[in-house]
C-alpha cells in the first residue's frame, strides 16, 4: 500500500458514526485506517467506500480493549502509511450493570475500551504528530458523563476519564500543533434501525427539541471540521451534539 498524504485512524469505523467519519475524512483527502473488533466484512465495505472516494484505506481488526492488540494495530498503521495524523477514538461499549453488581473485571473492561485505548493510541501516534507539527485527536464522551446514569456506573466513569484525558492532551500538546477535543453525542440509532417501530426511540424523539434523533452525518461533519486546518483553533473543548436534550 502506497504511503503519502495524511492518514486518519478511526476506531469502530465499520458502521454507524465511525463509518460516517470515514466518509467525511476521506472526502477531505485523508487515507483511512478502518478498525473493528471482529466484523471484517463490514470494515472491508467501508474501506472500499473510502477508495471509491479517492484516498487509500486499510483494515485493522483489533479488540481495542486489549493493550497488546492496540499496540500491534498502531505499529501496523505506521508501517502501512508511515504516519497517522488524525486519531478518532470512537469505539465504546455501554453494558448495563448496577454499581453493587459491578465487578472489578467489569470496570476494567469498560475502562480499557472507553478510555485506556485512547491513552494507548495517543501514546503511539503523538510522537509523529509532534515531529510533523500537526495532529488532531478526537475522543468521545456521552450524556452518561454529563448526567450520570443509573445502571451504568462504569460507563459514566470511563467517559469522565476520557474527558479529563482530552483536556490534559489539549494543554500539553496544543503548543506542538496537536489539538484534542471531545464530542458528546445524544441518541444515534444504529444503521437500519426503524425508529417508528421502537417505542423507546419514539419517546426519545419526542423529548429532543429539534424533533429527531441523531444521524451519523451530524457527528461526522463536526469531526471533519475539527480535523481541518480551519478547525485548528478549537482545542480542549467538549462539543455536544444531541439536538438540545442536554444544554
Amino acid at each position: 500500500m502506497a504511503k503519502g498524504g495524511r492518514t486518519a485512524l478511526i476506531t469502530g469505523s465499520g458502521r454507524n458514526i465511525g463509518r460516517g467519519c470515514a466518509h467525511y475524512l476521506a472526502r477531505a483527502g485523508f487515507n483511512i485506517i478502518v478498525n473493528g473488533s471482529s466484523n471484517r466484512t463490514a470494515c472491508e465495505r467501508v474501506a472500499d467506500e473510502v477508495r471509491a472516494i479517492g484516498p487509500d484505506a486499510h483494515v485493522a481488526i483489533a479488540d481495542i480493549g486489549d493493550k497488546s492488540a492496540v499496540e500491534a494495530m498502531a505499529e501496523d498503521a505506521l508501517k502501512t502509511f508511515g504516519r497517522v495524523d488524525v486519531l478518532i477514538n470512537n469505539a465504546a461499549i455501554r453494558p448495563v450493570r448496577s454499581f453493587l453488581d459491578m465487578s472489578d473485571d467489569d470496570l476494567a473492561h469498560v475502562m480499557n475500551v472507553n478510555c485506556y485505548a485512547a491513552v494507548w493510541l495517543s501514546r503511539a501516534f503523538l510522537p509523529g504528530m509532534i515531529e510533523n507539527g500537526w495532529g488532531r485527536i478526537v475522543n468521545f464522551s456521552g450524556m452518561n458523563a454529563q448526567e450520570g446514569k443509573a445502571g451504568r456506573p462504569h460507563v459514566t466513569m470511563s467517559k469522565h476519564a476520557v474527558w479529563g484525558l482530552t483536556k490534559a492532551l489539549a494543554r500539553e500538546f496544543g503548543p506542538k500543533g496537536v489539538t484534542a477535543n471531545i464530542i458528546s453525542p445524544g441518541t444515534f440509532p444504529g444503521e437500519g434501525t426503524n425508529v417508528q417501530h421502537d417505542g423507546r426511540l419514539r419517546e426519545l424523539t419526542e423529548q429532543t427539541p429539534v424533533g429527531r434523533l441523531g444521524k451519523a452525518d451530524d457527528i461526522a461533519a463536526l469531526v471533519a471540521l475539527l480535523c481541518s486546518e480551519e478547525g485548528g483553533f478549537i482545542n480542549g473543548q467538549l462539543l455536544q451534539v444531541n439536538g438540545g436534550v442536554v444544554t
